[in-house]
């Protein structure tokens, strides 16, 4: 993975993970595998115990070739149909040793891809979305998804999740063993992040001009984030009630990202809706503390980090009451349909004008991140890792193992 790329969520919850491995005492020690062109990025958030290693190069031609994946994709799965070789395209990519070299008792592949090799492995699948909103996948692309993940999960000796609802689909879709299947929580990805002094809040109100009040919005613009009835919902909001809410969105902006403009130009929102992009990690956890609210109306989550960001910064959240997004929210979030304009502009109005659901949201939402720790989970991937090696586990890896596979 290459930061600053489109990674997203994913990105941040891995620079967390790291951070949380490097503070655990104990015995072990961390191989970092970071991308050819860029394999330290990863350092300033790593502790004693870890080193980086550089990918293979190939993996870094693949990813100077990204833009032409579809492509590619196309003419081997043609390729494949021509010849009639009755193969399975795509195939799991398999080591060429160079797993097996860098003298790891485990290999753990915490975004969606995978690679066979000598190694136990954990494997980190995120969420089925191709299966639920195949649409917003290119033909190549749920493929290669389809195979993969299904293929990684059959061949990890742990597969990780980070919601109980991401466990039960991927039983119910792939037929995984639930035994096989460790649900791990996140906790907030922006934890690694420094606490923002006044002199950053003053500093990012400065450089945003962020003076008023705003809704904020922190997602990259993919079609499921539902940027478009988020916007249908503020005009609704304008034009039925004469309530305006300012809407500040931040992340990596998307092919999508063109409708999107489109809809905010044709709705008239340009004033009111401002899209920043991406935005230095510095900065992030003090506009989640500038802003008055976070609305989140997703249609596919596997689990929210903005939720957990938010309550770390004392910010209320509204979000959508679906999927995973209601087993992390229990109690501390204004739970609405998402598929709904209506019902978003009535969660945007109650957020916007009623300060006593905002500061109990905020109140709930401390007490909820208490359940989301990263020190809980780094040792349950520990905990993880030393089973898939084959280690003697002490008392609290069992704890945190809980009903995982023996």
């Amino acid at each position: 993975m290459i930061p600053g790329t489109g990674s997203g969520g994913i990105e941040t919850v891995l620079i967390a993970l790291v951070h949380a491995l490097g503070q655990l005492e104990g015995p072990e020690d961390y191989v970092v595998v970071g991308p050819w062109q860029e394999p330290d990025w990863l350092k300033p958030y790593m502790g004693q115990n870890q080193r980086t290693a550089r990918g293979p190069r190939m993996q870094a031609v693949k990813q100077a070739l990204s833009p032409l994946k579809p492509l590619v994709r196309m003419a081997r799965r043609t390729s494949a149909w021509i010849s009639g070789s009755g193969e399975s395209w795509p195939r799991l990519a398999k080591s060429n040793g160079f797993y097996e070299e860098l003298g790891c008792q485990v290999i753990h592949f915490p975004y969606q891809h995978f690679i066979l090799s000598e190694l136990p492995s954990v494997f980190n699948p995120h969420d089925l979305q191709h299966v639920h909103y195949p649409q917003f996948f290119s033909p190549a692309d749920l493929k290669w998804r389809e195979v993969t993940y299904g293929a990684a999960c059959r061949a990890a000796n742990t597969v990780a999740v980070g919601s109980d609802w991401v466990k039960q689909d991927i039983i119910n879709h792939y037929g995984i063993p639930a035994g096989k299947i460790q649900t791990i929580a996140w906790a907030p990805p922006t934890r690694a992040y420094s606490e923002p002094t006044e002199e950053i809040l003053e500093t990012v109100r400065r450089t945003y001009s962020l003076s008023g009040k705003f809704a904020l919005y922190p997602a990259m613009t993919w079609e499921h984030k539902n940027h478009v009835r988020l916007l249908q919902a503020l005009a609704v909001l304008r034009d039925k009630q004469g309530i305006e809410v300012d809407l500040v969105c931040t992340g990596h902006q998307t092919e999508f990202f063109s409708n999107i403009k489109k809809t905010m130009t044709n709705l008239q929102l340009d004033h009111h809706v401002r899209f920043l992009g991406m935005i230095p990690s510095e900065h992030l956890r003090a506009i989640y503390r500038l802003a008055q609210f976070v609305i989140f109306p997703s249609l596919f989550e596997a689990a929210g980090g903005p939720l957990m960001e938010a309550w770390a910064e004392g910010t209320p959240v509204a979000c959508s009451a679906i999927t995973s997004i209601p087993e992390q929210a229990a109690n501390a979030a204004l739970l609405f349909d998402p598929l709904s304009v209506a019902g978003i502009a009535d969660a945007l109005n109650k957020m916007a004008t009623d300060a006593g659901i905002r500061e109990t949201l905020a109140q709930r939402g401390f007490v909820r991140l208490k359940d989301f720790n990263w020190e809980k989970t780094a040792k349950a991937y520990r905990a993880v890792y030393r089973r898939a090696a084959g280690c003697v586990l002490d008392e609290e890896d069992r704890f945190m193992l809980g009903g995982g596979p023996d």
